[in-house]
């Protein structure tokens, strides 16, 4: 299967309804009503501008799912931080690890290329959240073990997660 990442877009508005579902939000709080919906998606597209980029995984050339890096502070320090989605539809078929792959490849070429960018992925899944777990290990990252992660940022509303982490350099 051929996976392939495009930078967002407006036309990925759609892509993102089909990810807020009950079942694929289940983890992160639920589904989000059409107003706060399209603030992430304005987020989304303003992702460049604060460093990041979000990217709509297309399987075969179906949109998939998505898949995110962005700068944030953690523990007093700045970070990349990834999160992602694969429609159920998709699951099972290697589409997040491929993913992964091609996201970690951009990162370590972006931390490359410039010296003060950050050195270090984190990913924040829940603790009861399996398949991200186990897709956090076989990426190649270390669990620290779990944390209050406030998500979203700036909410006050905290998740059990698990902190996994990934040198870039």
């Amino acid at each position: 299967m051929d996976v392939r990442l495009t930078p967002w877009s407006d036309s990925d508005l759609d892509l993102l309804r089909r990810v807020n579902t009950p079942q694929m939000r289940r983890h992160v709080g639920g589904p989000e009503d059409e107003e706060q919906l399209l603030l992430r998606h304005r987020r989304y597209l303003e992702l460049p501008s604060r460093g990041g980029l979000m990217y709509a995984v297309l399987a075969d050339g179906a949109p998939a799912g998505s898949i995110a890096r962005h700068r944030r502070d953690w523990q007093g320090a700045e970070v990349h931080e990834a999160g992602w989605n694969v429609l159920p539809e998709f699951q099972g078929r290697g589409i997040a690890r491929a993913a992964g792959r091609a996201l970690l490849g951009a990162l370590r070429a972006l931390v490359a290329a410039d010296p003060a960018a950050p050195g270090v992925l984190h990913a924040f899944p829940a603790v009861d959240n399996a398949p991200s777990n186990a897709l956090c290990a076989r990426l190649g990252l270390t669990c620290a073990g779990p944390c209050a992660f406030e998500y979203p940022r700036g909410s006050g509303r905290f998740l059990r997660s698990n902190d996994w982490r990934l040198p870039l350099r």
